[in-house]
């Protein structure tokens, strides 16, 4: 499933933005289709998003304009498709045409592995201080057979003694993980989402993932080398893949 929405904050209309003669939307949508999933459906509430997906031939699911998470929206989508309770949905995001299919195979494997947990997602090592200190990029902390424990914006786990000082350098052997945005749920537990109460700390972190593990739920979490490619959350960022890739053509995205 990929949640779409037009009312970007910081770049309004930005799944319909043209890559190469398709919107955005519609790129994530046949990257998807490389997967072994069995659907792949973009989950809108704008009527523009939907007749673009149309037009290109990619199947649409219309939601609630109200919906406070992305994971919100997809619990709606489940309901209206009547999937099993035991159904993997992957939700990949609107804003990652480069995302390749093989992740998103590896993320419901994950889940399919781990029977006991109710989500799935990535993680990779931080080693750069600024990406530690930058509150854009979430941290993750895991436990010993790598389940999610936390997520946040600050920098976490923080490294007293070598940092005692000022946050200047990453000390050899911290395990600071950087959180990948990729998620599997069971469809079960999609559906329990929307009723679970929103705790204090996901409304200061903005982090929906973090309503889970108030609630007692399991995320398993698998480490892996390096980020995914790049996603647009900005015009500037739309800017820099249409230059790096502008000799590359239909080819980059196939």
């Amino acid at each position: 499933m990929i949640p779409a929405r037009y009312a970007s904050t910081r770049f309004p209309g930005k799944p319909l933005i043209d890559l190469h003669g398709k919107p955005m939307v519609v790129r994530v949508a046949e990257r998807a289709a490389q997967s072994a999933a069995a659907l792949v459906v973009v989950a809108t509430d704008d009527q523009r998003i939907a007749n673009a997906c149309a037009t290109a031939g990619v199947s649409v699911a219309m939601t609630r304009s109200d919906h406070a998470t992305g994971t919100d929206r997809l619990s709606e989508v489940v309901a209206q498709l009547g999937l099993s309770d035991d159904a993997v949905v992957v939700n990949v995001q609107g804003d990652e045409p480069l995302i390749p299919a093989a992740v998103i195979d590896q993320v419901a494997a994950l889940l399919q592995r781990q029977t006991d947990a109710a989500m799935a997602t990535f993680c990779h090592p931080i080693h750069d201080v600024a990406d530690a200190v930058n509150p854009n990029v979430v941290k993750c902390v895991l436990n010993e057979v790598n389940d999610a424990i936390y997520f946040s914006r600050a920098p976490i786990p923080f490294a007293r003694d070598a940092w005692s000082a000022g946050v200047n350098a990453m000390p050899n052997g911290l395990p600071m993980y950087r959180h990948i945005g990729l998620y599997a749920y069971r469809a079960s537990f999609l559906r329990v989402f929307p009723t679970l109460a929103i705790p204090a700390v996901e409304r200061f972190e903005a982090l929906e993932q973090l309503r889970a593990l108030a609630h007692g739920y399991r995320i398993a979490v698998a480490v892996v080398d390096a980020p995914l490619p790049p996603g647009v959350d900005t015009p500037e960022d739309y800017q820099r893949l249409r230059e790096c890739y502008s000799v590359s053509g239909e080819s980059f995205f196939t």
